[in-house]
């Protein structure tokens, strides 16, 4: 397993125990960070913001990555994500994270995913 693998996988974890602090630490400085048809988000500090407020808008998450996918300074990982919301339903979606890194951080994350239903 690569070392971006294994940093994707560690993500992930975090991600998906709604950890903004963790999620951060795997990015540069100045990252950019896009969710949906969201601006982007661009700097650790107002990443942390953003996904922090995302985090406590739903009960949990919970994610099915199907591989991983490295070419060069990008990974690409397909899958679904299961959502819990505050009432205890659930939404499960395809979603497909690309991430562009520099050395060992991610200096880009993109999350092509339509989060319509989430709060329908």
């Amino acid at each position: 397993m690569s070392d971006k693998t294994q940093l994707v996988q560690n993500l992930f974890t975090a991600i998906d125990s709604k950890n903004a602090d963790d999620f951060v630490s795997y990015l540069t400085d100045d990252a950019s960070f896009a969710m949906g048809d969201a601006e982007p988000v661009v700097g650790k500090e107002n990443i942390r913001e953003a996904v922090g407020g995302f985090f406590q808008s739903i009960k949990s998450l919970s994610h099915d990555v199907g591989e991983i996918i490295e070419n060069g300074s990008k990974v690409v990982t397909p899958g679904y994500v299961t959502y819990t919301r505050h009432d205890d339903s659930q939404l499960t979606v395809k979603f497909c994270n690309v991430f562009t890194f520099v050395n060992d951080e991610i200096k880009g994350y993109d999350v092509y995913i339509d989060l319509s239903r989430l709060y329908a």
